[in-house]
C-alpha cells in the first residue's frame, strides 16, 4: 500500500479511483500484481535485505531506515506469551518475506517457531528458490500449510483488500482452528457498503494497477463475531495511511485488528 497525498495544484494520476460495480469490471482495466517485473523487483530488493546490504524493503522499494510495525510486533509477542511457547505463524499474502524481515529483530526463536508464507504460485516458487530455510517456508495455499503443521496465528498484512472474493475468504478463515488472527494495514472507508476501486501505482515503484477493496468495518468483522474476540485495533505505522484518498477525497483509512479465538477463554 502506497503513501499518496492530494495536491491543490494538479490532479494526482496515482492512488485509488472509481466505484466499480464488480471486481471483474475493475480487473478488466487493470495491469495486475502478477506481472513478472514486480516479482523481479521485489526479489532483488529482498535479497539485499536478506544478504545484509539493505535494511528494509516495502512494496519492492529499498529504504535507508527500517520502519518497525510495533503494534503488530506487540500482537505477535502477546500471542506467544499467552500460549507460553513459540508460534507457528502463517503470513497470507506475505510476498517473499517483507514482514518477516521487518519484524525478525524482535521475533526470535523463543516467540516464533516458524514463519510460513502463502502466496501466488510464482512468488512461492521464487521464495522456495531464493529465501526458504529451516524457519521461513512458502506454500501455495493455507490447506497445504495446515497439512504440515498446526498454525497458531494467521497474519494478513495489506492483503485482504486484494482478494477477488474477500467475504467468502473471510468466512472460511473464521472457521479454521486458529488461535489468533491479525489484520494489519487493511483498507476501510466510511461508506455503508464495501467499495471496489482501481489502484494505480506510482511508476517510480513499478508500473501496475489492480482492483482494491475498501471495506465497511462492521461487515468485515461480522464474519468473526461467533468465534473470535476483538482485542484491539492496530493503528497504521506508515506515514500517510491514517487517511486514504479515493477520487482525491479523504474517505478511506487504514487500520488493523487483533482477534483471539474464544475457545482460549472457554
Amino acid at each position: 500500500m502506497f503513501k499518496l497525498f492530494p495536491s491543490k495544484h494538479k490532479k494526482i494520476k496515482y492512488g485509488w479511483f472509481g466505484n466499480y460495480t464488480s471486481w471483474e469490471d475493475a480487473a478488466a482495466v487493470a495491469c495486475g500484481y502478477d506481472s513478472a517485473n514486480i516479482l523481479a523487483k521485489t526479489r532483488d530488493a529482498l535479497l539485499q535485505v536478506k544478504n545484509g546490504t539493505a535494511v528494509y524493503e516495502r512494496d519492492s522499494v529499498i529504504f535507508a531506515d527500517k520502519e518497525y510495525p510495533f503494534p503488530l510486533i506487540s500482537c505477535l509477542l502477546c500471542s506467544a506469551a499467552l500460549l507460553k511457547r513459540p508460534l507457528h505463524i502463517l503470513d497470507f499474502g506475505g510476498s517473499l518475506g517483507s514482514t518477516y524481515y521487518q519484524v525478525k529483530d524482535f521475533i526470535d526463536q523463543d516467540s516464533c517457531a516458524s514463519w510460513n508464507i502463502v502466496e501466488q504460485e510464482h512468488y512461492v516458487n521464487c521464495g522456495k528458490e531464493n529465501f526458504e530455510d529451516d524457519h521461513l517456508k512458502f506454500y501455495f495455499s493455507i490447506e497445504d500449510c495446515l497439512q504440515e503443521k498446526k498454525i497458531d496465528l494467521i497474519l494478513l498484512s495489506s492483503s485482504a483488500q486484494y482478494l477477488s472474493a474477500p467475504h467468502q475468504f473471510l468466512e472460511k478463515l473464521a472457521g479454521y482452528p486458529i488461535d489468533f488472527i491479525v489484520f494489519d494495514r487493511t483498507a476501510f472507508h466510511h461508506g455503508e457498503q464495501d467499495r471496489i476501486t482501481l489502484q494505480t501505482v506510482p511508476p517510480e515503484i513499478y508500473e501496475a494497477s489492480y482492483p482494491s477493496w475498501f471495506f465497511n468495518t462492521d461487515g468485515f468483522l461480522s464474519h468473526f463475531n461467533a468465534n473470535y474476540r476483538i482485542i484491539c485495533e492496530l493503528p497504521p505505522y506508515v506515514n500517510g495511511e491514517s487517511v486514504m484518498f479515493i477520487d482525491h477525497q479523504p474517505t478511506g483509512f487504514n487500520k488493523g485488528f487483533y482477534l483471539i479465538n474464544q475457545s482460549l477463554h472457554a
